[in-house]
């Protein structure tokens, strides 16, 4: 298959079973030419979601609004919608652990998992770790994993960018980090 689909989520915090899903965008991307198509792009919001969190980082660090929320459509009423291109799609993330994590803890499943972007492109970015750092506390890794700061600046040095944190956006411009790498013969499917 020469297509797949990146997913990026926005939370309201990294624990994905107190914290709750905000946003999820997903973006397919052609193998053969890097053109990538938005499949999905939304807020939603789950029952739990309340003036507890009008101070989550996610709305303090992007342009994401808590009435934004307040508005969107339930996860459970886009749930069919998100399963059927899970199901269709081999599916990946840049930090898969977290993105997909989350997702699970919610009942969807990924039959057809690519590795993480994030921890491919770790041995490729080669990132240290601050000074101080003692590699057994990261499960004896050489490198850092990098943000998608980081893995952007590394792929593309001369092309801006600034992590926007929205879903989607964030989905474009990890499956751009993929597709380089996938160019290259890093990122082997």
């Amino acid at each position: 298959m020469h297509k797949i689909a990146v997913i990026d989520i926005e939370t309201t915090g990294l624990d994905p079973i107190y914290d709750l899903i905000l946003e999820i965008g997903i973006v397919e991307l052609d193998l053969r030419t890097g053109e990538k198509n938005i499949l999905f792009d939304s807020c939603v919001r789950e029952p739990d979601f309340g003036e507890s969190h009008k101070e989550s980082w996610i709305f303090l660090n992007s342009d994401m609004s808590f009435e934004e929320i307040q508005m969107s459509p339930l996860l459970e009423n886009v749930r069919e919608r998100l399963q059927t291109i899970f199901n269709t799609f081999q599916i990946t993330a840049f930090n898969k652990s977290f993105d997909l994590g989350f997702l699970k803890n919610r009942g969807f499943t990924f039959p057809r998992e690519l590795p993480c972007i994030m921890r491919t492109a770790t041995n490729i970015c080669k990132i240290p770790f601050p000074n101080g750092v003692h590699l057994y506390d990261y499960g004896n890794r050489e490198y850092k994993w990098p943000k998608v700061q980081e893995a952007w600046d590394f792929f593309f040095p001369k092309i801006d960018y600034a992590e926007q944190h929205r879903a989607a956006d964030d989905a474009i411009h990890e499956a751009m980090i993929f597709y380089e790498m996938y160019k290259q013969s890093l990122f082997i499917i």
